[in-house]
């Protein structure tokens, strides 16, 4: 199939649902998205792969990798292909209509990122491969809204190789080489409920885990103390106790409380070390209390990126865009690709505060300048590489 032009591969993208989400009943298999994209890169000339991700619907996710090219080096332009949940009710228009208005094309998924990959294609599609002395790869990932399933699976493999990336987050064009890592705990305390009259007939899960949170609120004083990074506004890492639920009537002494709490890292902190002093800390504060704790790990987690501020592709992005290398407080794929060796930044159109939220949109002036700088990104890195 002829690849369209850059507005249609937009307006597809965007009407093509692919929303990603832990409620099973809201989830959708991002594989449509892929079906549209494989023919526009085969017909710019790309080999088209598909990668398949296992999740807990198996057969439902994938990533795509489209190659054009061949040797060592090279670049990666990269999107997650999913998008969050949305209440349509809250939009002025219908986020699956995608609606040009005031210089903005509104969607879900217009910013937060599936127009990536479209201004990806344009930028790329007249390249010949011929011309090419180190690889160009497009690269589509699947559930980075939940899991991060699918760039789990491209570390697992150790494919794609390349020795840039820029991955197309919204960022309003400016290029990000730092941001904070994240994990998700689930803390379970278990006691023995009993009539509240006599506290001797229980022993109150609830009153535990005040000791386990008083112990969690020193921890992350340490914390905050040991680590900081001057490239945040916010250097330290935070700690959120974000929600708690245990027990059942007044008059009954609480057999079991749970609490959830979200952890950022800084760059030279890394999640298995702080998962490991979460646990310790909270054992240390039950000792011989006779309840029991239990952990879930709610989200496997996020590493801390942080990519050399005289990278070579760090200073192209900062050399095209006239801005400095920053860092921003959400997370990415970024990491998972760091982790492979490959040169990382963050850098696409759109606003991160538009993500997430009613009447997403586009800038189509940036969109615009996307193309033109992912041009000369690829002149460099592919076409007349150092």
């Amino acid at each position: 199939m002829p690849a369209p032009g850059l507005a249609e591969m937009l307006n597809t993208l965007i009407a093509t649902p692919s929303v990603s989400c832990t409620n099973p009943a809201l989830d959708m298999s991002n594989r449509p998205v892929l079906e549209q994209l494989a023919p526009w890169l085969e017909d710019a000339g790309f080999n088209v792969e598909w990668m398949d991700v296992e999740t807990p619907d198996e057969g439902r996710k994938a990533n795509l990798i489209a190659t054009k090219g061949k040797g060592d080096g090279g670049l990666i332009l990269a999107g997650h292909s999913d998008t969050v949940p949305c209440d349509p009710a809250r939009w002025s228009s219908d986020p699956f209509t995608p609606t040009e208005r005031d210089g903005r094309l509104y969607g879900l998924g217009s910013a937060d990122m599936k127009s990536f990959l479209a201004l990806a294609i344009e930028a790329a599609r007249h390249v010949k491969a011929k011309d090419l002395k180190a690889p160009l790869i497009i690269l589509a990932t699947c559930d980075e809204e939940t899991s991060m399933s699918g760039a789990k699976a491209l570390v697992q493999a150790g494919w794609p190789k390349a020795r840039h990336a820029v991955i197309g987050e919204p960022t309003g064009l400016k290029p990000v080489r730092l941001h904070k890592g994240i994990l998700m705990e689930g803390i379970r305390v278990i006691g023995q409920a009993g009539h509240s009259s006599d506290p001797s007939l229980g022993n109150s899960a609830l009153e535990g885990m005040l000791k386990v949170m008083n112990a969690l609120v020193a921890l992350r004083g340490e914390l905050q103390a040991r680590y900081s990074h001057p490239g945040f506004d916010l250097q330290q890492p935070t700690m959120n106790l974000g929600c708690i639920h245990g027990g059942d009537n007044p008059n009954r002494i609480c057999g079991q409380c749970e609490l959830h709490i979200d952890l950022r890292l800084v760059p030279g902190m890394s999640i298995a070390d702080c998962r490991a002093q979460i646990r310790k800390a909270c054992e240390i504060a039950l000792r011989g209390s006779r309840l029991t704790l239990e952990f879930d790990v709610l989200f496997d987690g996020t590493e801390p990126l942080n990519t050399d501020a005289n990278a070579e592709i760090v200073r192209l992005c900062e050399q095209l865009t006239g801005h400095n290398a920053a860092s921003v407080s959400f997370g990415t794929e970024a990491p998972y690709l760091t982790e492979m060796g490959i040169s990382t930044v963050v850098m696409g159109p759109g606003f991160i505060d538009q993500a997430h939220q009613p009447d997403e949109f586009l800038p189509l002036d940036q969109a615009a300048a996307t193309v033109d700088i992912l041009r000369t990104l690829i002149q460099r890195c592919c076409i007349e590489p150092e």
